[in-house]
């Protein structure tokens, strides 16, 4: 355990999240690190995120509202407002474990410096997180920055934001979220954050639960050349990271299997920046091959073409995490209301005894 005992700071950035901030709240507040401040910066919400969100507010509860900037200046703004020493990001659709931080901040050692990056497990779940799924990868261990992003590039993996959990120290040498970036701005800025740290330390037993939400959501790069233009972005700038680490054979070869994995979102409707990924490739001595179609969609492709059997194998499978979801959340309503029906008859027979 470190001393003196370190003040977090929770940050929420929040638009449109009405049916998932509470819980978000909730998650925060039941932290078992008891010295903390939860900081939830509205960006310009068109519902009713922020009246549940000032619902909460307290001492140790911030609300405040911005604007509609993005997620990168919401973030941002909430960074300004903290006074902790360490920094826990949290989205608003997303739950911690009770003991998140505590188990990250009980795994730093006496002879630890403030650049050590604490990570933590993470799993898909809907609404009800005792059915989350826990898939653990090679980014669940300790890692140098540079093994981190050789892995995460050459993988195609990712650890999902709330699971860092960043010193002031980090904070401050990353500098601020690229609000250039309307996709990818958390991959992007923890690379950064990375490149500032020792290396990271990973704590399986602090848990994140990552929800499955509506296929609007920020991480959906669906149609939008806004966030197809971020996304460029934001590779270019993981390959001169990577690359500003170490420029070798194998950096090379990561950033061009990190390349061909997402080349699929800018083949069809981009051309533009497919060719500007291709020249990247090309100066890296590769070459980006044409898409796959998986075996089930493939024979589309002859007879309506290669963009509808694409959009097909994007559509189908969000519809069908679609169907799940409604499902997931009938049985979350159900169980609630199973629950506070107990309640109630629990309290009407305490009535009748007396």
């Amino acid at each position: 355990m470190i001393t003196p005992t370190p003040l977090v700071s929770i940050l929420i950035p929040a638009y449109n999240a009405e049916q998932w901030i509470p819980d978000a709240i909730r998650s925060a507040l039941a932290q078992t690190w008891r010295r903390k401040e939860i900081i939830i910066v509205d960006d310009g919400s068109t519902d009713r995120t922020l009246a549940l969100s000032r619902r909460f507010q307290s001492d140790s509860v911030c609300v405040v509202r911005q604007d509609n900037q993005g997620a990168a200046a919401t973030r941002n703004h909430a960074l300004g407002l903290s006074q902790g020493d360490y920094i826990q990001y949290l989205d608003a659709d997303d739950i911690l474990s009770p003991n998140k931080i505590e188990k990250q901040l009980s795994a730093l050692r006496e002879t630890d410096g403030r650049r050590v990056l604490l990570s933590s497990s993470w799993g898909f779940f809907f609404w009800r997180t005792q059915y989350a799924s826990f898939a653990p990868n090679s980014l669940w261990q300790d890692l140098s920055p540079l093994e981190w992003l050789l892995k995460k590039m050459g993988e195609n993996l990712h650890m999902q934001p709330a699971t860092w959990l960043t010193s002031r120290e980090l904070a401050e040498a990353a500098g601020p979220w690229d609000t250039r970036l309307r996709y990818d701005d958390d991959g992007e800025y923890f690379c950064r954050v990375l490149l500032a740290s020792e290396g990271t330390r990973f704590v399986s037993e602090a848990k994140v639960f990552y929800r499955y939400s509506p296929s609007n959501r920020v991480s959906n790069i669906g149609t939008s050349d806004r966030k197809k233009d971020a996304l460029l972005l934001s590779m270019k700038l993981h390959i001169q990271y990577l690359r500003s680490l170490e420029d070798s054979d194998r950096v090379r070869a990561a950033c061009l299997t990190y390349m061909q994995n997402w080349y699929h979102n800018f083949y069809s409707g981009r051309p533009d920046l497919a060719a500007e990924l291709q020249r990247l490739a090309t100066e890296m001595g590769g070459r980006l091959s044409p898409p796959r179609l998986r075996p089930k969609y493939a024979w589309i492709k002859p007879i309506l073409g290669w963009k509808a059997a694409d959009w097909m194998q994007k559509a189908l499978p969000q519809f069908k995490i679609s169907l799940l979801g409604q499902w997931d959340k009938a049985m979350y309503k159900y169980a609630s209301t199973e629950t506070a029906d107990r309640h109630i008859d629990h309290a009407a027979n305490l009535g009748k005894k007396e």
